[in-house]
């Protein structure tokens, strides 16, 4: 019998995913905690399955996955912007010496 218990606050999303493979995990996550919940509500009240706890284990890890997925693009928006920036003083000094 499996005695490990997912416990939400020891969740921790991988590093390095790129952005496809961040929304694949979204999507893989989704349909597991789709499926648990399914299982949750077909079982009994008192029943020894712990479903809400895997439950509340993989949403946290749903959670930390899709904060790197924005921060992602916070950083690609961070680069576009400071290369557009050095475009324009390119152009500016262009003018300037031109």
């Amino acid at each position: 019998m499996d005695t490990y218990h997912l416990n939400p606050d020891h969740m921790r999303a991988p590093d390095h995913l790129t952005k496809d493979e961040i929304q694949k995990s979204l999507n893989e996550l989704d349909n597991k905690i789709k499926t648990l919940r399914g299982r949750a509500n077909a079982t009994t009240a008192d029943s020894n399955h712990t479903y809400h706890e895997h439950i509340a284990a993989l949403e946290r890890k749903r959670e930390l996955i899709a904060n790197k997925l924005n921060d992602s693009e916070d950083t690609q928006s961070k680069w576009q912007d400071l290369k557009t920036g050095l475009d324009n003083l390119k152009d500016d000094i262009g003018k300037l010496f031109g």
